[in-house]
């Protein structure tokens, strides 16, 4: 993805969280120079992956296959750290795709915090980590529901869905209802690691340096700090 892709995206999806009234931490905002000198104070953030990130999963179409996510909170199990929970925020278009996947060691909540219907595919996952043929049962905001292999269920604004370890899940915006603002609720996040895809993909893009950042990307922490 080039630079100044992303950091349009990240503009246009700063308006789309104040639109819903909702606001990142200050360190959001700053700007790549003001994060020099910082590292000892803000280590929490750049150990554990908190902050921008912006993926197109490979596809080089971030409308058609991407995801907008902002990590508020994670620990880490790698470095010990003792915060055993996560929070991102997303931004989920109309019928923009975030892939087949699911997580080995991550449960999580995933919240239709506003907006459009979030419709979320299923696949329980075998043994060797294929599709299960088995019906899925999954909590919705408490509520157990049962759905057919590749059944989708549908969050309207509000709805809540907890999906559990090697649950495969595919997601995307329903067409014609809106730009939606997702949150998720998990145990420690680990995008290096923790992530199964059911196709090859890139988890984080490659960036083709065009223009200077805007802010920084979690992958780009390494290189700037």
């Amino acid at each position: 993805m080039k630079r100044s892709q992303i950091n349009q995206i990240i503009t246009e999806c700063k308006v789309f969280l104040d639109d819903m009234k909702f606001r990142l931490p200050p360190w959001a905002y700053w700007a790549p120079e003001e994060w020099k000198g910082k590292y000892e104070t803000c280590r929490e953030i750049v150990d554990n992956m908190m902050g921008w990130d912006i993926t197109d999963f490979g596809s080089g179409n971030f409308a058609e296959r991407g995801l907008f996510l902002f990590t508020i909170r994670n620990g880490n199990l790698a470095t010990g750290h003792p915060k055993p929970y996560a929070e991102k925020i997303l931004i989920v278009d109309e019928e923009q795709e975030t892939p087949m996947h699911f997580h080995w060691s991550k449960m999580e909540d995933i919240i239709n915090r506003g907006g459009g219907n979030l419709m979320i595919e299923l696949f329980g996952s075998t043994p060797d980590e294929e599709f299960s043929d088995e019906p899925v049962t999954v909590s919705i905001d408490g509520v157990l529901t049962t759905f057919e292999p590749g059944g989708t269920a549908v969050l309207t604004p509000g709805e809540s869905i907890c999906l559990p370890q090697c649950l495969y899940h595919r997601f995307y915006g329903e067409a014609g209802k809106g730009k939606i603002l997702v949150g998720e609720v998990s145990t420690v996040n680990d995008d290096s690691s923790d992530n199964k895809f059911r196709e090859a993909i890139g988890r984080f893009p490659a960036v083709i340096e065009d223009e200077a950042p805007i802010h920084l990307l979690v992958s780009d922490y390494a290189k700037y700090l």
